[in-house]
């Protein structure tokens, strides 16, 4: 009978540079899409799955996964604080040492990652293939910008090709950053320095002739490591194209318990978060606008992320912009492609009439 996988480790320990301002305040795994955070709709996953015992892997604003600890509907979630980084493979050693071990594989989720692939099929996949490690692999149109994986008509890994120059590469997919491990192989990681899972363990398990195996996720993937990719999960979570357990009902917005948004025009997968308040008049569409923040009269925001407690005056244009916690954007601002409004910052009236993209 093939081994049952009942024990995970999730890595939420990075500081998330590439989504500041929104991780100054919160790290990147709590951050919400479709209204709750991307760590809840991944134990929520776990649970579903059958996993028994989670422990999160920590480091940056380690204090505030607290809420996470415990019981979990039945599923144990412990954390192991990482002091000093260890990357991707060394965190994993270091945070499965606080599980006991039930089963000779784990799973291994990367907290930045969005997806409705079934964990129990894939778990299930890895045991009954006999591998010693199983990826998630996702097609994408043009692999070349990424690290790509090579695999052969039966899944089985070949080759990971790091970034293909070359015109007549044929790869198609590459790493979804979910994975399941033999418990062996995971103790065998050097515990000493930092050790990265892609370019080091990966590697060296095939040279050495290792079973690593494809498997082609079909299904919602999405990593949500930049504010472009946070807010389209989010979107498509409340629009019913990415599911998971706690998903809720889909339609075009979400309005979060004590939001106000009355007489406003609300589309696209739209959330308004806790006690936020969207005066007459606003539209908001495919965005986030996150706890205690206000949107002015008049103002039209798309595909965009207002922060937490943050103001946004009366008859603005937000498209495609990040708002920081805190920070204030005067009546009158129109801001574009890719601005980013730090956290506490304030925008006098009509400071700005365009922004070009800050990169």
């Amino acid at each position: 009978m093939a081994d049952r996988v009942t024990e995970a480790v999730i890595l939420v320990g990075g500081a998330g540079t590439r989504l500041r301002p929104l991780t100054l305040s919160t790290p990147k795994p709590l951050l919400p899409v479709g209204g709750v955070p991307i760590l809840a709709h991944q134990l929520a996953q776990a649970r579903a799955a059958g996993i028994e015992h989670v422990v999160l892997a920590t480091a940056y604003r380690a204090e505030v996964f607290g809420a996470y600890l415990g019981d979990w509907d039945g599923m144990r979630v412990d954390h192991r604080f990482e002091p000093e980084p260890l990357g991707t493979a060394g965190a994993v050693r270091h945070a499965a040492a606080a599980l006991p071990g039930d089963g000779e594989s784990l799973l291994v989720v990367n907290g930045d990652i969005l997806t409705a692939l079934d964990l129990r099929g894939f778990a299930d996949a890895h045991s009954a293939a006999g591998a010693d490690v199983s990826l998630q692999l996702i097609e994408v149109p043009d692999p070349k910008q990424f690290g790509c994986v090579s695999v052969d008509d039966t899944g089985r890994v070949q080759a990971f090709v790091e970034k293909p120059a070359d015109e007549d590469y044929g790869g198609k997919y590459v790493n979804g950053a979910m994975y399941a491990f033999r418990r062996d192989l995971v103790a065998a990681i050097p515990g000493d320095r930092p050790v990265s899972t892609e370019r080091e363990v990966f590697p060296r398990l095939l040279a050495r002739g290792a079973h690593l195996r494809g498997h082609v996720c079909t299904e919602y993937w999405s990593d949500l490591g930049r504010p472009e990719s946070l807010v389209r999960a989010s979107a498509d979570t409340v629009l019913g194209v990415m599911r998971s357990p706690v998903s809720g009902v889909a339609g075009q917005f979400r309005l979060m318990p004590g939001a106000v948004a009355a007489g406003v025009r609300l589309s696209g997968g739209t959330v308004i978060g806790e006690d936020a308040r969207v005066e007459p008049g606003a539209s908001v569409e495919a965005s986030i606008v996150r706890a205690g923040a206000h949107v002015g009269s008049g103002t039209q925001i798309r595909d965009s992320i207002v922060g937490v407690g943050a103001s946004i005056g009366a008859n603005c244009v937000l498209d495609g912009v990040v708002v920081g916690d805190n920070a204030s954007v005067g009546a009158g601002n129109e801001l574009r492609q890719g601005l980013r409004v730090w956290q506490d910052a304030v925008l006098a009236d009509g400071a700005v009439r365009f922004a070009e993209r800050l990169d």
